[in-house]
Parts: C-alpha cells; sequence; structure tokens
C-alpha cells in the first residue's frame, strides 16, 4: 500500500506542476459532467501561466499535495486575501486520489476555518467539492453564468466616457479601487490593477468627470467589470465588446452573476449564449452588489 501524500507549503518550482493537476481534474470533471473541454495542458498553459505566477506571487495560502515516493504532485489548495475577502481561488485533487480525505487536509491548510471578514469560493458543481464548501462554512449565494459569443464593432451611446487607466497613476488605480470597494464591498489592490493593466486594457467610465465604472478587456478574458448602478451597465459592455472586436478576438466570455439581470439581458440580445457549464458563487454570507458588477474571467476568483 502506497504512503500517504505529504501536505507541504508551495515553492514557485510548483507552479507548473499545479496547471496539470487543475487541467487533469477540471477535464475529468467536464467529461463526467457532460460538458467537455478542449485541448492539452500544454494548449492551457500560455493562457494560463501569467495568471498562476500572479496567484503564486500573491496567494494569502498555498499547499500541495506530493506522491512520497515520486514527488509527485497530485493536489494542490490556494486562497487570496483582499481587505478582509478571502477567497478560495482553487482547490484540485488529480482523478484517482479524490474522495480520499486528501481534499479536506488541503482545505484545513489553504482556507482554515475563522480566517476572513468574508469568505468565498466560485465552486464548480461537483457535489463532493460541495459538499467540502458547506463543511468550510460557505453556502450558495446564486450561479455564476458564462455568456460567450463574437464580439461586434459597436458605437457606445449615451454621456458616459470611457477613459484609458494608466497603470502609473495612483489616481486612476485610487478611483478603480474606489469604485470596486463600493460594489464589491472589498477591492483589489494596486499591484493586482497593474498585473490586469498588464494583460488586458483597463478603462474608467465617467459623467459629467464622475466615476460610474470601470472594465479591464484583453484577448485573453474579459472582466472584472462594474457599474455603480444597473443601468450604465449595457453602455460598459457596448464599449468592452467594440474593444474586443478592435483587438481581433473572435470570441468574448462575461461571467454574470445570477443577479445581474441587466448584463445578463442586454448580452443575450446581443446574440450572446449560455454556456452549459455553471458555476456557484458560495459564500460565507451574502455580500457586495452583484447586479452591476462582471468578475474576472476565467472563473477563478471575484
Amino acid at each position: 500500500m502506497s504512503a500517504e501524500p505529504r501536505i507541504r507549503r508551495a515553492t514557485p518550482d510548483d507552479v507548473r506542476p499545479c496547471h496539470e493537476v487543475m487541467w487533469s481534474s477540471v477535464t475529468d470533471f467536464g467529461a463526467r459532467n457532460g460538458t467537455p473541454l478542449a485541448g492539452t495542458a500544454d494548449d492551457w498553459w500560455p493562457m494560463s501561466e501569467p495568471l498562476h505566477r500572479l496567484l503564486a506571487d500573491h496567494a494569502a495560502e498555498w499547499w500541495v499535495a506530493e506522491e512520497t515516493e515520486t514527488g509527485a504532485i497530485v493536489g494542490f489548495a490556494r486562497s487570496i486575501e483582499r481587505e478582509g475577502l478571502f477567497e478560495l481561488t482553487e482547490f484540485f485533487v488529480v482523478p484517482g486520489r479524490q474522495s480520499a480525505g486528501l481534499g479536506r487536509r488541503l482545505m484545513d491548510r489553504a482556507f482554515p476555518a475563522g480566517r476572513g471578514d468574508v469568505r468565498s469560493i466560485i465552486a464548480t458543481t461537483d457535489t463532493r467539492a460541495l459538499a467540502r464548501y458547506y463543511a468550510a462554512g460557505t453556502f450558495p449565494q446564486f450561479p455564476l453564468l458564462t455568456l460567450g459569443g463574437e464580439p461586434s464593432r459597436t458605437e457606445v451611446p449615451g454621456d458616459v466616457v470611457p477613459a484609458s487607466i494608466d497603470p502609473v497613476s495612483e489616481e486612476d488605480l485610487d478611483a478603480v479601487a474606489t469604485l470596486e470597494r463600493a460594489v464589491l464591498g472589498h477591492a483589489r489592490g494596486h499591484v493586482e490593477l497593474r498585473w490586469l493593466l498588464g494583460q488586458r486594457e483597463g478603462y474608467r467610465y465617467l459623467r459629467g468627470g464622475e466615476d460610474v465604472g470601470f472594465a479591464f478587456v484583453g484577448a485573453e478574458g474579459t472582466g472584472p467589470i462594474a457599474a455603480l448602478e444597473p443601468r450604465d451597465l449595457p453602455g460598459v459592455l457596448l464599449h468592452v465588446e467594440d474593444r474586443a472586436a478592435a483587438l481581433g478576438v473572435s470570441s468574448i466570455e462575461f461571467q454574470v452573476p445570477g443577479p445581474n439581470e441587466v448584463a445578463a439581458r442586454h448580452l443575450l440580445a446581443r446574440g450572446f449564449r449560455i454556456d452549459p457549464w455553471v458555476n456557484l458563487l458560495m459564500a460565507s454570507r451574502p455580500f457586495g452588489h452583484f447586479d452591476r458588477m462582471i468578475p474576472f474571467g476565467p472563473p477563478i476568483f471575484l
């Protein structure tokens, strides 16, 4: 009988092995769930690497399960923390090692009980993982829908004016943080915002010189996107769609919270379609104004 995998803190050398674990776990669940995912771990790596590196550098907790005989990584869990919002970003165990207590050992370290003013997880509908998330003190708040489609060049109507976010401008970064704090209740720091701006274009949206929203859009994804009032979301989303089309992106996706009916109806009317893969936002308590926010995509964290 093989020895139980040991749990240890992760190191930068674990970034690529953790990606392999994530890929094997997610594609296995997709196949079992009737929503198969295309591509190999190597195919996914170029798009995934920048995010893995960010999380490796800024994780609140990051733990791996390692086979004692071979040193192979067979599971990992990671979390981040922003102004009291404690998020489990990843929790994966390779097929064949699941449902054997390994996940509990990882969760106890990466998402310890009692930590965070608000605890949240963007969860798949894997029932085994959901049971673990309930045990971790969270419960479902609403579905998180992926709406995808082909972007088109559009003319943005109305009196809301987009302005590019300057990554070296403290004023710009403070403005985005203030908006996010008003909508979500918690804001990401300047380091993460600058990372976002290295991956995507970022915009503030102003009416009469006052900030009313922000958005990030690039070739590899969209979000986060937020508006102080839901009525401003259609204009923001038209601008995001226009920028994606200008960048030559053939297909974009938005991670739309179930309560965000304005964004969902707008995108559906534009020809976007709801993907069969549905996630759940689980949290220790209700928080934020998700009727006016679209989180970061892919759905790793808010």
